[in-house]
């Protein structure tokens, strides 16, 4: 008896959507976890007409229109933002105009650690460009990482943030909050 020989043929189209849906099946996708910001908690009623910002703890940094870049009152270059909010938010020196610092007790230290109460608070123009607000956005959270880094560098043996287990990151992040207020895009004019 002859044997038939069995051929498969199918046509590129079907070979292709096959191959799709196996790429598709097996391969995984990089989460976006897009710009973390924290909301503050709902105020009791009570608590929220007793609660008072100390001006010294804010620094406003605004872009305008033509992406000129303000922190506090003076004009400034992108490339030196980071180091004027590390050094509003560590207040190295105590200045009164700086923020303040209060000593707090962290879980998992066993010393209390000066906190500061500094808060950025981020405006921009409508006719911001996307790019002036991205590297403003960068520039911030650059700021709070090495801030970030240097405490975590002194608290747990030389070990940078991104190094330590998740609890230590706990720690670190109440030690040195990330507290970035954005106010809602308006027309600031091209000062």
């Amino acid at each position: 008896m002859a044997r038939r020989k069995f051929e498969a043929i199918g046509s590129t189209a079907d070979i292709a959507f096959l191959l799709l849906c196996y790429f598709l099946m097996t391969t995984t996708m990089g989460e976006q976890t897009g710009l973390q910001r924290r909301l503050p908690p709902i105020p009791d009623e009570k608590t929220a007409q007793d609660q008072k910002v100390n001006r010294r703890n804010i620094i406003i940094v605004r872009i305008n229109s033509a992406d000129r870049l303000f922190a506090g009152n003076e004009a400034m270059d992108i490339s030196l933002l980071k180091e004027k909010i590390k050094l509003f938010l560590s207040n190295p020196a105590d200045d009164p105009s700086l923020p303040e610092k209060e000593y707090k007790e962290i879980e998992g230290l066993n010393h209390k650690v000066l906190v500061s109460k500094g808060v950025i608070s981020l405006q921009n123009d409508r006719g911001t460009s996307y790019q002036a607000y991205i590297a403003v956005q960068n520039e911030l959270v650059k700021a709070v990482n090495e801030l970030r880094d240097e405490f975590s560098m002194r608290e747990f043996g030389g070990k940078k943030f991104f190094a330590l287990s998740e609890a230590e990151q706990d720690i670190v992040k109440k030690a040195v909050p990330q507290n970035i207020s954005e106010a809602e895009p308006k027309d600031t004019g091209k000062r």
